[in-house]
């Protein structure tokens, strides 16, 4: 009897157990096809320390997961990688991180990257300091468009750094609450390439051509310089002419056959000089095109991975696989949004239907294999399920429902005409099961049409390579940037030019005046005077003279009437209206003469012996007192009158514009220009001169 009433209670003990094993079997997530978020990443966790979702195969292919073991070594601790789609982490990474850390029970570092950034990091079981402060330092001071992999690398350098807490403070000083906005990119886009290309535009052509243009304009310059100091012809390359070619050069104003130069000068730069310059701007500009092409050296846009084949075909072969063995199919790695009880729900729903209907909920990241086009992504799917069906694809992360009919018979237009009921956009975890729900009692009542529709073929996805590439560094704005290039070379050289000629007039103004008769000032004579100088110094020296004739009572005759007659003279060149102003159309030959016939008379006031010659180079110099060997027009040597400071070292010809420019012309020596004034370069006198004027002008 006690061994019967033994055996009784132990058979009635092992009924209840069964029994409560087989109630208590639905709430544990076991089942090997819907297995939970924890327990799918712990066992991938479980066969390699480092898992690569594939899902993101543009940003991080799964082949380049290899690359994160060796720095997961140089931390000294167990390390444990995920790097998933940043929808896959939803608000809380830690707690992800928790949570496969119990189920794969393994003491270490967990790692959560995402195609962002660096979503968390904790230690479990070790001792590894600066953690936390590596993460914070990673979030402030990584660049935007880090890869996964190089953002890995950061944390582990701060890690390993020693400095983990001072460069985190460092990182959240300058990039937090009135810092920078974010660190600078690490990669080059194709924005930045743009760029890159206009500026390189630029400097090719800008660079050389402002080099030759400032070259060639300071060579002409020290030509112009140098032929005004000899005071005799430059000749020009080529010509026949000079003192015995029976014309005149450059100085003279003709060329050897007698044809006026522009403006009488040195000519045109020489040819055979000009060749050589540009033959060297060419080369700078192909040292500033090589330079460039080594400083933007990139040709892709990240840091260099390329996914495989198989790469960009594993997500598809895992969801067309599940999708074989059950009509529901519920991304691993995601975040999980229907429980058992919605999930054998819907599949009893999908076996009663007389409609073959698939639901995927997989989210579709945009650096998925389809670019994140769903449409795509059902297409590639379809093709490796190879039978009709109606496709569901919801987006488990924001709720977004999407159907693509292959070749069902059912009325698509009934499913459209519901988008209010369609178009979920609502919280995933609340409403995804309802939603889905809803959507097969529409598809049970929608009218079956004859024949089965099938969608428009998607366009294809972007190719991975091509979408990294950058495009060339000599394309696109290169060309814009060579014509900017061009208007800044002309404005550089401008602006250099401009330059030039302000600090020769600060220069000129700088001298000390020359000395005139009796120890006077002469006021500053430069050689080649402006039309508005000329104008400004004629009015002022023709009333010092005025007055210095209406103060004077006791000077000589001679010397009352030389003085007279300039005047008189320097009236007629500039005052042909008798109105006592210059007259608008004043010339440049007729402002110098009357200028230096107003100075003449005051040095015939001041110094009357003083008063008969002038400086036959510049003859705004003032008195001549002396005497030098010259060559007039380029004829024979002779004695010529100059004033001091010529005589010691002479200076250049004066050079007017020609009286026909309106003063915009080019500068030519004044003995070569029409007028009464090209007789003081053969060294003649002021009376003369005066006497010349009057003839001129037809006054006896």
């Amino acid at each position: 009897m006690p061994r019967a009433g033994l055996v009784l209670v132990t058979g009635w003990l092992t009924v209840l157990f069964c029994a409560g094993a087989v109630q208590a079997a639905p709430a544990v997530p076991h089942a090997p096809d819907n297995p939970t978020q924890f327990a799918y990443l712990a066992e991938q966790l479980r066969k390699s320390p480092v898992h690569v979702s594939d899902q993101i195969p543009r940003e991080v292919p799964r082949s380049t997961a290899p690359a994160f073991a060796p720095e997961a070594r140089r931390l000294g601790v167990p390390t444990y990688v995920m790097v998933l789609p940043h929808a896959s982490y939803g608000t809380a990474a830690d707690g992800l991180l928790a949570g496969v850390h119990d189920r794969l029970g393994r003491k270490g570092l967990y790692v959560a990257l995402s195609d962002t950034g660096l979503e968390a990091a904790q230690t479990y079981g070790v001792d590894l300091p600066g953690t936390a402060d590596a993460v914070t330092e990673a979030v402030y001071a990584v660049p935007y468009d880090a890869t996964p992999r190089e953002v890995f690398r950061h944390f582990v350098d701060v890690v390993t750094s020693g400095e983990a807490h001072e460069r985190a403070e460092e990182a959240r000083a300058a990039y937090d609450y009135g810092g920078t906005d974010e660190p600078p990119g690490l990669h080059t886009d194709t924005t930045e390439r743009e760029n890159q290309s206009f500026v390189t535009g630029i400097a090719v052509l800008g660079i050389p051509l402002s080099v030759l243009l400032v070259t060639v304009h300071a060579l002409q310059r020290r030509r112009v310089r140098r032929a005004a100091a000899a005071g005799g012809p430059v000749r020009v390359p080529g010509a026949r002419g000079g003192p015995q070619g029976g014309g005149r050069t450059a100085g003279g104003g003709t060329t050897g056959s007698g044809r006026q130069q522009p403006g009488g000068g040195p000519g045109p730069f020489p040819r055979e000089r000009l060749l050589p310059l540009m033959l060297g701007a060419a080369v700078l500009g192909g040292l500033v095109a090589f330079t460039a092409s080594q400083i933007f050296d990139d040709t892709t846009s990240g840091d260099g991975t390329r996914p495989t084949a198989a790469d960009m075909r594993a997500r598809i072969d895992r969801v067309s696989a599940g999708l074989r063995r059950d009509p529901l199919y519920l991304d691993p790695e995601s975040r999980s949004t229907l429980d058992g009880t919605e999930r054998a729900h819907l599949r009893k729903r999908l076996r009663e239907l007389d409609v073959p209907v698939v639901i995927a909920a997989v989210p579709t990241p945009p650096d998925d294999e389809s670019g994140g086009s769903t449409e795509l992504l059902a297409k590639q799917v379809h093709d490796r399920l190879h039978r009709d069906v109606l496709m569901v694809l919801a987006d488990p992360a924001t709720g977004v429902i999407e159907l693509v009919n292959y070749s069902t018979r059912i009325d698509d237009s009934y499913l459209v005409d519901r988008p209010r009921d369609l178009a979920y956009t609502g919280p995933a975890e609340e409403q995804l099961g309802r939603h889905l729900d809803e959507l097969l009692t529409y598809v049970d009542k929608a009218p079956r049409a004859r024949t089965g529709g099938r969608p428009y073929d998607p366009p294809p996805a972007a190719d991975p390579v091509e979408e990294k590439a950058l495009p060339g560094l000599f394309t696109g704005d290169f060309e814009a940037g060579m014509v900017l290039g061009t208007f800044a070379a002309g404005l550089v050289f401008g602006l250099v030019a401009s330059a030039r000629a302000l600090a020769r007039r600060l220069v000129r103004r700088g001298r000390p005046a020359g000395r005139g008769a009796g120890g006077a000032a002469v006021p500053a004579a430069p050689d080649r005077p402006t039309l508005s100088w000329l104008r400004r110094t004629a009015r002022q020296d023709l009333d010092a003279l005025t007055a210095a004739l209406e103060a004077s009572a006791s000077i000589p005759e001679e010397a009352r009437r030389r003085a007279w007659e300039c005047l008189d003279a320097a009236a007629l060149l500039v005052d042909g209206d008798s109105d006592g102003r210059i007259d608008a159309d004043a010339t440049p030959v007729g402002l110098t003469c009357a200028v230096v016939l107003a100075r003449a008379g005051r040095t015939a006031i001041e110094e009357p012996a003083a008063a008969r010659y002038v400086c036959h180079r510049n003859p705004l110099h003032g008195a001549a007192r002396r005497r030098a060997p010259g060559r007039p027009s380029g004829g024979a040597a002779r004695s010529l009158p100059v004033c001091e400071t010529c005589r010691v070292a002479p200076g250049p010809v004066l050079r007017l514009r020609s009286p026909g420019s309106g003063g915009r012309g080019a500068y030519a020596p004044y003995p070569t220009l029409t007028g009464p004034l090209a007789a003081l370069g053969d060294g003649t006198g002021i009376d003369q001169l005066t006497l010349d004027v009057r003839e001129y002008f037809g006054v006896h």
